[in-house]
């Protein structure tokens, strides 16, 4: 549990200061968009009230504590079902990249009322009009990584 647990902490504390420095310090919440290197990387501010994609989306108080409990039940539930299986520690860490993630944009649901989403990326004449962040990528890495990582145990108990 010890590389869940450092893994975690590292995807999470990357979120948080990356939302930070771009929506405050570089102030993309009243900018709106900074190219940075277009079309390939953009920053686009995007609340998102929904999940992937804007789906779910709603400004009703309700919906975000719910989004907010599935999260937190996600999160719980790959924690018991990593301390009940025997994984490696590829498949640990995955979990933890997974978990720090899903934590990450609990708390932009908490504070700010919606994810803080920022990066924008655009390749060969496709114009992406989404945004996405830190947390994001790292809870679809950490979801693939345990698909395909956690059947493989490593024959002892997590440390």
């Amino acid at each position: 549990m010890r590389a869940l647990s450092i893994t975690a902490l590292i995807v999470f504390v990357l979120d948080q200061v990356t939302k930070y420095w771009v929506v405050q310090v570089m102030n993309l919440k009243e900018v709106g968009a900074i190219d940075v290197w277009p079309p390939f990387l953009n920053y686009r501010m995007a609340w998102n009230e929904g999940v992937n994609f804007g789906l779910f989306s709603s400004s009703e108080d309700t919906m975000r504590w719910i989004l907010i409990g599935v999260a937190l039940a996600i999160c719980l539930g790959v924690l018991w079902w990593v301390r009940r299986k025997s994984m490696t520690l590829a498949a640990r860490i995955a979990a933890g990249v997974l978990v720090g993630g899903a934590l990450g944009n609990v708390i932009d649901r908490v504070v700010y009322g919606a994810v803080a989403d920022f990066l924008n990326m655009s390749c060969c004449g496709f114009t992406n009009p989404y945004s996405f962040n830190v947390a994001d990528i790292a809870v679809f890495a950490g979801a693939i990584g345990l698909i395909l990582l956690a059947d493989k145990a490593d024959g002892k108990k997590a440390p």
